[in-house]
């Protein structure tokens, strides 16, 4: 029976540590990198830079929402009691040591990485520690900022794709800068409505959202105007030539659910339902990497 709560309770803390990775955010933006790097050269990519590029962007994602949580631990008492730290699963310390080795591997990476590619190496350095510093920055001081901290996010969700030119040796062609900005763009509607899901629990950390500075409602209307830019810019790649046919079918069913949640969140801005929203985002995004996968390379 001992035996058994204890191999409980250590599955328990690895499942802890899980949850704050959060993996599926983390693979989201390894995803990217590599998107980033096979749209700029191709499937001639050195495998050992993908490979590099990915750990990078996953491990760094992995320490930001490891931080996140951290500063976030009275915050979650009220929004989210059943996160990893609140409930007692993780101690504090345990997940600030944990972003902090998940952030050394990644700049390790990329180190690596600067020191592999054959030109640009300087600036996959350079990229890889602005955009943790800027991630970071967000979790310690910048999520007060409201608005601005939603574009801080916002910005480090861009860079995987630019990232991923970098590692490969070259700049960002016009069409992966398109998709960098189409994926600030809806990821910016989604961290509003993320403010609208956690009012209650921001107003104890005097966080400056939309949702706290307006009301929810009025909070509503500016994510939904910033699904709707992204909807509409989506469809310039294929207007100007920068992507095959085959991007269509995929990002008229990520342009279909943006604007699902545009309107459901207008039409009620509950915390309930914002929870619903912003988690539902997270699958329309995935169509819209796999638009910019498959219009790219068939």
């Amino acid at each position: 029976m001992v035996k058994g709560r204890l191999n409980l309770e250590k599955h328990g803390k690895l499942y802890g540590f899980l949850e704050i990775l959060r993996p599926l955010n983390c693979l989201m933006m390894g995803f990217a990198t590599l998107l980033g790097a096979i749209i700029t050269v191709g499937f001639r990519v050195n495998p050992f830079l993908v490979f590099l590029g990915f750990v990078t962007a996953f491990t760094l994602t992995g320490s930001s929402m490891a931080l996140n949580d951290y500063f976030d631990r009275f915050v979650d008492l009220v929004n989210e009691p059943t996160r990893p730290i609140p409930r007692g699963t993780i101690k504090p310390r345990e997940a600030l040591g944990f972003a902090f080795f998940l952030a050394f591997l990644g700049l390790f990476s990329a180190s690596i990485t600067s020191l592999t590619v054959k030109s640009l190496g300087f600036l996959v350095l350079v990229v890889a520690f602005l955009a943790y510093g800027l991630s970071a920055y967000y979790n310690v001081k910048g999520k007060k900022y409201g608005f601005l901290g939603n574009l801080m996010v916002s910005g480090c969700v861009a860079v995987p794709f630019l990232y991923g030119a970098f590692m490969v040796g070259f700049f960002p062609k016009p069409v992966l800068l398109v998709f960098a900005f189409l994926a600030f763009l809806s990821n910016t509607g989604r961290e509003i409505i993320k403010g609208i899901a956690d009012v209650e629990g921001d107003k104890l950390r005097n966080v400056q959202t939309l949702a706290i500075k307006l009301n929810p409602k009025k909070a509503s209307y500016v994510a939904s105007v910033f699904y709707v830019l992204a909807v509409c810019l989506s469809f310039l790649p294929p207007m100007f030539g920068m992507v095959s046919l085959w991007y269509i079918p995929f990002v008229v069913v990520a342009c279909a659910g943006f604007l699902f949640i545009a309107f459901y969140t207008v039409k009620n801005p509950s915390a309930k339902n914002a929870k619903k929203m912003k988690k539902l985002s997270l699958l329309w995004m995935g169509f819209g990497l796999t638009a910019f996968l498959v219009g790219s390379i068939m």
